[in-house]
């Protein structure tokens, strides 16, 4: 079997669309937070990985090719956020604040999470990154000496909780701004969370789009002073 994905170039994109179109079928179909189409996928890639003994390398192999479209797919959110550029004058200091609280906030949680947990230098910022979205993630990692592999796991995890509970989180809390959404959304959980924040209004997703990079900037230099505290 592994001799013959390998010779599949594209054997690993194919199956990645598939199981996520399948997730995407049953979240329509259900319409329940914890069907999320990503997290459908990953279970039934791992599943078919199990089943017919592939190692991971032969998937990544041709699965690698999607990777290539998460910066420009990053990029693009730019365009709601044109399109919402008014909101963004009008409240472009409290937007800033907030991003500026989320990424400190998220830094602040994995220091006191890894000092509860006794959790090595290694580990801790590996999981610095944890609210950015993997383009800018991955490279952070690598350079404060964590674990890349790990640290890409922890973002889509980090992603898909923000996916499923952002909207549920905004009601039990009263949040109504849509500002506040989109900021809180995208500084938490970066793109997956940005497409549930595009799915909830135009405003929350233009926002949500904004914080993905400018939050990402913040925690590099965050997590590069960060990772001298711990």
């Amino acid at each position: 079997m592994n001799s013959f994905l390998q010779d599949s170039v594209f054997f690993g994109v194919f199956i990645s669309i598939v199981t996520y179109e399948i997730g995407a079928l049953i979240k329509k179909k259900w319409n329940v937070a914890i069907f999320n189409p990503l997290l459908i996928s990953i279970a039934l890639i791992m599943i078919f990985l199990l089943v017919f003994d592939v190692e991971y390398e032969t998937y990544e192999y041709g699965a690698k090719y999607l990777s290539y479209f998460l910066t420009p797919a990053t990029v693009a959110l730019a365009v709601p956020l044109y399109e919402q550029l008014e909101p963004l004058k009008k409240n472009w200091k409290a937007i800033m604040a907030g991003i500026l609280a989320g990424a400190l906030t998220s830094a602040v949680c994995v220091l006191v999470m890894s000092i509860l947990f006794r959790l090595t230098h290694e580990q801790y910022v590996t999981l610095l990154p944890k609210s950015i979205t993997t383009a800018i993630g991955m490279g952070l990692s690598e350079e404060l000496g964590g674990i890349v592999a790990i640290t890409v796991a922890v973002i889509v995890v980090t992603g898909i909780v923000g996916n499923m509970f952002a909207e549920g989180i905004c009601r039990l809390f009263r949040i109504t701004d849509p500002v506040a959404k989109g900021i809180g959304i995208g500084s938490a959980s970066h793109a997956m969370g940005t497409a549930k924040a595009m799915e909830m209004g135009e405003i929350e997703g233009a926002m949500s789009s904004l914080s993905i990079a400018v939050s990402g900037l913040l925690t590099v230099i965050i997590s590069i002073l960060f990772s001298h505290i711990y």
